[in-house]
């Protein structure tokens, strides 16, 4: 008989326009895709989240980054492991590391 590992999956999200990002277990399009996903998960633990800054016409990470903010600033952050930015907007990248940063969140600018 197997033993049933008591050991959950890694939740890894992911909120990127283009990107396939493989190694994510769910993915978002948009900020507002991005929200509900992380609406979804506002309970559980996310080992990590991968944001890209821009995501397609006048589109932009910005809400979710507002979403984790005000969680924070109302003493209820996301439990997060680490927040992973990857960007080709090098000032936008900057930005969203900064804010998450202020607000006590683990972040790490990335290439991918």
């Amino acid at each position: 008989m197997k033993e049933e590992s008591l050991v959950p999956s890694p939740v890894i999200l992911g909120i990127d326009d283009l990107r396939p990002l493989p190694w994510t277990t769910r993915i978002a399009r948009s900020s507002g895709e991005g929200v509900r996903l992380l609406q979804e998960h506002r309970d559980s633990f996310i080992d990590e989240l991968w944001l890209d800054h821009d995501l397609g016409g006048d589109d932009s990470i910005l809400p979710v980054v507002t979403l984790l903010e005000e969680a924070a600033f109302n003493g209820r952050p996301f439990r997060i492991g680490t927040v992973f930015v990857h960007s080709a907007n090098p000032i936008g990248a900057e930005t969203v590391v900064r804010s998450l940063t202020r607000w006590n969140y683990q972040v790490r600018q990335v290439t991918v």
